[in-house]
């Protein structure tokens, strides 16, 4: 099967929301290397809070980023309308394992609302807005399909 014959089978906004999801499950794997070293050679046994944190929210995130890849495929709506709607959240998943990550290599926080950095809150609304908003717009669109 060539690329032309799976973009005959889905969509090409599917394909390019399938791709970020295998590339965040990659990324979950590669922090798994690193919780694993962290395990393996601390006193404690134990990987910084962070690294595990962001091992355990990769490996979520892409699954949830392939759920979002089935309702692109399942939405009336266009390619362009789809693909914002699940690039929105699957930017925010990005940015939390990112900053999971660098809480894991500075060792700076157990608890990164602690003292929050300036932003933190409106970040995080935004995140709420954004994450429901993208999944509810493609909710919408397999709505549309079924009626």
């Amino acid at each position: 099967m060539n690329s032309a014959d799976l973009a005959d089978l889905v969509g090409t906004d599917t394909i390019a929301v399938v791709i970020a999801s295998g590339l965040i499950l990659v990324w979950g794997l590669a922090l798994g290397v690193w919780k694993y070293h962290g395990i393996r050679t601390s006193p404690e046994h134990t990987a910084h809070v962070y690294v595990d944190i962001a091992h355990r929210a990769a490996l979520m995130y892409s699954f949830a980023t392939l759920v979002l890849a089935a309702l692109v495929e399942l939405s009336a709506f266009g390619p362009v309308v789809n693909l914002v709607a699940a690039a929105v959240p699957i930017v925010f998943f990005v940015a939390a394992i990112a900053a999971y990550c660098i809480h894991g290599a500075l060792r700076d926080t157990t608890n990164q609302f602690e003292k929050p950095m300036p932003g933190t809150y409106l970040f995080m609304l935004a995140l709420i807005v954004g994450e429901i908003g993208g999944v509810l717009v493609l909710l919408a669109g397999v709505a549309v399909r079924l009626t």
